[in-house]
């Protein structure tokens, strides 16, 4: 039976490399070729990062980047690339993950010259990461059925964020503040471990995300309402709750009740299996699409129209977007 070829840039293991029965996988799977095409175009790539940042002949703005003035530019590429995948565009979504990638070899190359990290740091901590993650793959369990298609992959699940909550009690335990904040409870362990990897899982998550986040790992400890119902009364009570910080003129008051009302309805997407982020998305993209049309039907000129006007515009606008959507739609298409 002949052989199926290994993936592009991908070097066959040697007989002399195949693992003993029962230790399949325990270790990753072959290196790539040092002529490999991906090696030589990140190899470029990272030459021209290195150049942008030389001293003496890279880029001024380039070299007057940090960490920080960064970050808004590494939120907009990873809102960029969501966005593309969103649209099913992959000529935009190739372009948009060259810009993230770019992200990760500029923060790199600033680590390394402050003297911290650098890019291979960056590769074999990942590298690590995944084979730690993937026991079933990599590891001991390397030999199971859990492999491939036919897999587990609710098995695999659990078992990744077993390993994360272990691996954040060993990251807890090696900082001295946090040693002494738990020696003070007693047996070095925290009183509150879910809120504890909650808060340090959602961090860096926009909003709404985090508070998906939350909701559902509260809920699946245990922190939940009976029925749909219960949810439905929580809403109503955060809107009454903000309409009263909004009439009180409290503005601060008024944020943190928007957020409880935010976060409550977070809980209703939970509950009804739909993603606020994408819900959210699909809005910011309606609203666009029949905005767009009321400004032409006014010249691009809002000011001066009363709410009427504008009113009866944006129904037109919503009713010409539907006759197009319905036009379009195959004959056969029962909605």
């Amino acid at each position: 039976m002949t052989q199926p070829k290994p993936p592009l840039g991908m070097v066959p293991p040697s007989p002399s490399a195949t693992p003993a029965p029962g230790s399949e996988g325990t270790t990753p799977g072959p290196a790539l070729q040092p002529g490999d095409p991906r090696l030589a175009a990140l190899g470029e790539l990272v030459a021209i990062v290195d150049h942008l940042r030389d001293p003496a002949h890279g880029c001024p703005w380039d070299l007057g980047q940090t960490h920080a003035s960064l970050v808004p530019y590494v939120l907009e590429e990873a809102h960029e690339v969501a966005d593309a995948i969103r649209h099913g565009d992959e000529r935009h979504l190739e372009e948009e993950l060259g810009d993230l990638l770019l992200q990760v070899l500029l923060h790199a190359r600033i680590a390394s010259e402050e003297g911290g990290f650098d890019l291979a740091a960056v590769s074999r901590g990942i590298a690590a990461k995944l084979v730690r993650r993937h026991p079933h793959v990599f590891g001991e369990e390397a030999g199971s059925a859990n492999r491939g298609l036919a897999g587990d992959s609710a098995a695999v699940k659990r078992s990744w964020e077993a390993i994360k909550a272990q691996e954040a009690v060993s990251q807890a335990k090696g900082k001295a503040k946090l040693e002494a904040a738990a020696s003070a409870v007693g047996d070095g362990a925290s009183a509150s471990p879910l809120s504890d990897r909650l808060a340090s899982k959602v961090r860096g998550q926009p909003a709404l995300s985090g508070a998906m986040t939350i909701s559902k790992k509260a809920a699946a400890a245990g922190f939940e309402w009976d029925d749909m119902a219960g949810v439905w009364q929580k809403v109503h009570e955060e809107l009454d709750e903000l309409k009263e910080a909004v009439a009180s003129g409290d503005q601060r008051h008024a944020q943190e009740e928007l957020g409880d009302v935010l976060f409550t309805l977070v809980n209703v997407a939970r509950w009804c299996g739909i993603d606020p982020e994408e819900g959210l998305a699909g809005t910011n993209r309606r609203f666009l699409d029949r905005f767009s049309r009321v400004e032409a039907a006014l010249g691009g000129d809002l000011k001066g129209r009363d709410i009427a006007e504008l009113e009866g515009h944006w129904q037109a606008a919503k009713a010409q977007i539907r006759a197009e959507a319905e036009a379009i739609q195959p004959e056969n298409d029962p909605r």
